[in-house]
């Protein structure tokens, strides 16, 4: 007789980049546009420039890190809004 072992799948990771396109859209799709701007443009110059101009958002940037705070995002929704943004 054979045995098979049937383990789960691995989790998929979590994207640490999406593009700013992605990052956009999801935070259009999760209500969160107008509550991060005025965070943005609350926030030092180079913070709102980098916000404006970045070409791909890293979920480990210090500046990204501040601002889901400011939402009070844990990990565990940060993870999320990552994963469901690298899907646009």
């Amino acid at each position: 007789m054979t045995v098979i072992t049937i383990r789960p799948a691995p989790p998929t990771p979590v994207p640490e980049v999406v593009s700013s396109r992605q990052f956009k859209m999801q935070l259009e799709i999760d209500g969160l546009t107008a509550r991060v701007e005025a965070w943005v443009s609350s926030q030092p110059k180079l913070v709102q420039i980098a916000y404006v101009e970045s070409k791909a958002f890293n979920r480990d940037d210090p500046m990204l890190r501040s601002g889901f705070a400011a939402l009070g995002y844990s990990s565990t929704r940060v993870d999320a809004f990552f994963t469901a943004a690298s899907k646009l």
